[in-house]
Order: structure tokens, then sequence, then C-alpha cells
């Protein structure tokens, strides 16, 4: 009868001890990866007539010819 009550205090130690482990397991568990970021759309490029620096069409600056140039600097070198 000692035994029987020593295997089954065993038994219900051991499941405690099982039970306790995973919820540490399920609590230190990686995230989930995330879904992969769509690419970015492709930008219609400009290049500045003074510096031939290349910048996409919507942060050029527009001259008074209709030139697109990199800032406001070589806007004006450019507008002469």
């Amino acid at each position: 009868m000692k035994f029987l009550l020593l295997v089954l205090v065993l038994v219900v130690a051991y499941a405690v001890w099982r039970s306790s482990r995973e919820r540490e397991r399920a609590e230190h568990a990686p995230a989930p990866p995330k879904a992969p970021r769509q690419p970015a759309l492709p930008q219609d490029m400009v290049s500045c007539p003074v510096c031939g620096l290349h910048l996409p069409r919507d942060e050029a600056l527009a001259g008074a010819s209709g030139r697109l140039y990199c800032g406001p600097d070589h806007r004006r070198i450019g507008g002469n």
C-alpha cells in the first residue's frame, strides 16, 4: 500500500512539473514570423541638370523653365 501511495505522489509531482515546464515554454516561445512587407513601387527618377544627382521626381524642386533640381541652391544656379 505504501508503494502505491509513493508511486501516486511521484506521478502527481511529475505531472505538475511537466505542466509548469510546458507553460514556461509557451510563454517564452518566439512570436510567429510576420508576413513579409510588399516592396515599394518603383518611382520615376530625374537628374539634376547642375550636379547630375538622381532623385525621385516627387522630391525634386521645379525651376522656372520646368527643369527639376535637387535643391534650392541648384535651382537658383540653374535658373540663371
